[in-house]
């Protein structure tokens, strides 16, 4: 009885062994299939690659221009798994693929899906941004040397907080060239005996100390203070573009208009009062010959003469020459 029973197992297990086994003459198994998109169109040169239990089991292959691919001569009764990757598209796996001897596996038509495109996003403050600007705008030099910060060549600046309008201010009113340009023209005035101040070093220096206290005012209260109160932007917005006429228009409206924080056109009281202010402030230290109200109505307008002149230089000739202008 046992030796029936061990007879038929064995029996069994050959009869399975012969149906799992190749049979000679039949083709060993495969697998194939089309590559498309959703719409069914062929996706040609996508990748495909065919990964078994071993090493040797592994292979790769490229589809046509019909989206048409192939594994030959497999083996059968391994796990195969096929992937899928082409460019713009998400990838596809397979699952588990295990092919009967002979079999020839037809994975039909594979859509694969757009790829889902990951954007990240850095958000950046207003006021990042605007101190990123003045940055850039404290480099600014006409031919490299003379200081242009009160100029702006973006399209559309940030507006100035508080805090970099007086940083603007104060880089403006300690900057070494613009000293010296205020201890030159004070040697020119002690030439021409103006204001009237006595002649000799001590005459020098009270024109140098005047002179410096002049600008120093006229830019710490019409590019500070004034501004902050105001909420003005007390820079030169560079124009650029259109006719002639035009920036020839912008550049001398600019005198007596100016931009808001809030991006609106508005008079421009900053500039306009830092030159009043400034202008009364110096009858505290000029001699007696060289104050009054008229004196500084008439400086005023002088004032407001000069800023015409420099817009136009800006508009039209200091961008030229200015090296590393903020774009």
């Amino acid at each position: 009885m046992r030796f029936r029973l061990v007879l038929a197992l064995c029996l069994l297990g050959a009869s399975f062994i012969s149906s799992s086994a190749q049979q000679p003459g039949e083709p060993p198994p495969s697998i194939f299939g089309t590559v498309t998109d959703v719409q069914n169109d062929a996706i040609p040169n996508a990748v495909v690659t065919l990964e078994g239990p071993a090493p040797a089991d592994h292979a790769s292959a490229t589809t046509n221009a019909q989206g048409y691919f192939t594994f030959p001569d497999l083996r059968p009764d391994l796990a195969y798994h096929v992937t899928i990757t082409a460019k713009d598209f998400a990838p596809w796996t397979s699952p588990a693929l295990i092919l009967q001897p002979g079999q020839q596996l037809n994975l039909g038509g594979i859509p694969l899906k757009i790829a889902v495109v990951q954007t990240t996003v850095t958000a950046v403050s207003t006021e990042e941004i605007a101190t990123r600007e003045v940055h850039a705008e404290e480099q600014q030099r006409v031919l490299g040397v003379f200081p242009n910060f009160y100029v702006t060549y973006s399209p559309n600046p940030a507006p100035l907080t508080t805090r970099l309008k007086y940083r603007l201010a104060l880089r403006s009113m300690v900057d070494p060239i613009n000293i010296l340009s205020t201890a030159a023209f004070a040697g020119f005035n002690q030439a021409a005996d103006t204001p009237d101040y006595r002649q000799g070093a001590l005459g020098y220096a009270q024109r140098f100390g005047a002179g410096y206290a002049d600008g120093a005012t006229g830019i710490l209260i019409g590019g500070a203070v004034l501004p902050s109160l105001l909420h003005q932007d007390p820079r030169y917005f560079y124009k650029g573009t259109g006719s002639i006429p035009s920036r020839i228009v912008h550049a001398a409206a600019f005198a007596v208009l100016c931009k808001g924080d809030n991006g609106h056109w508005q008079p421009n009281y900053s500039s306009i009062g830092g030159d009043l202010a400034s202008g009364a402030l110096s009858n505290l230290y000029y001699p007696p010959s060289n104050r009054g109200a008229g004196i500084v109505f008439y400086n005023a307008l002088l004032d407001a003469a000069g800023r015409v002149a420099s817009n136009l230089a800006q508009e039209f000739v200091f961008k030229k020459f200015t090296t590393r202008k903020h774009p």
